[in-house]
């Protein structure tokens, strides 16, 4: 036989779990930090790896936001509004309920990697070669041109005198010109494993990466980008 005060204490409990489920869960100030804080890391290495760092390493401040935080029912959620300096970014936390709240995290980070330095003293005008720099780890928070790669920087020229042991910048070095203007060159387009090249006349000189206009094989000019010594690829 059914127990009626069964009844009572049901719809109490159902009462009690409805409740208990619509509440809105406050959010510490610790728990956004922390999302913040692996936000700005997952951009820093986003970042190390489009500049090739080696052997990165990063510490992250979150500048605390003083405003106060309000319940959310959903997990917030944290999302970019300025990465592009490294050092210091802007992140946005979101409480994704309806009128929910918007909070503006500023990340300032320190970051070391091992990067290109004079092994000597090096004069204006300078070709580098293997002999003349090294690696070493050096705060580069500020230096986000920095060289890691010292394949990349033999055979530049630098452009005024360089201390041992400075870090070599993209504003202290030239690319040697691998296309002079008049040069006849090779025309090479790449896509999937299909290569086509043609010959054809370079309108501009240039370093590696440089854009250059060149005029191909059936008279018409293109802009391309110089990859070698008296060879250019198309610019899309």
């Amino acid at each position: 036989m059914f127990n009626k005060r069964i009844v009572p204490r049901i719809v109490t409990l159902l009462l009690v779990g409805t409740t208990k489920f619509s509440m809105a869960a406050p959010v510490t100030p610790e728990q956004l930090v922390a999302q913040v804080q692996q936000a700005a890391q997952d951009q820093l290495q986003r970042h190390a790896g489009l500049a090739n760092w080696s052997e990165p390493r990063f510490t992250v401040e979150v500048v605390r936001n003083t405003r106060p935080i309000g319940a959310c029912t959903q997990p917030p959620r944290v999302e970019p509004a300025d990465v592009r300096t490294p050092a210091r970014m802007r992140f946005v936390a979101i409480c994704p309920d309806q009128g929910g709240w918007r909070h503006e995290f500023v990340t300032r980070s320190k970051i070391s990697a091992k990067v290109a330095v004079a092994a000597t003293d090096l004069a204006t005008g300078k070709t580098l070669s293997a002999e003349d720099v090294l690696l070493e780890r050096h705060d580069i928070s500020g230096m986000p041109d920095s060289f890691s790669d010292l394949t990349v920087v033999q055979e530049m020229a630098t452009r005024r005198t360089i201390r041992a042991g400075d870090v070599l910048r993209q504003n202290m070095l030239v690319a040697p010109t691998l296309v002079k203007r008049g040069d006849a060159i090779r025309i090479v387009a790449k896509k999937d494993q299909i290569e086509v090249s043609m010959a054809g006349e370079a309108l501009d000189g240039g370093g590696r990466g440089a854009a250059v206009r060149v005029k191909n094989a059936s008279g018409v000019v293109i802009r391309a980008r110089v990859t070698e010594q008296g060879q250019v690829e198309p610019l899309e």
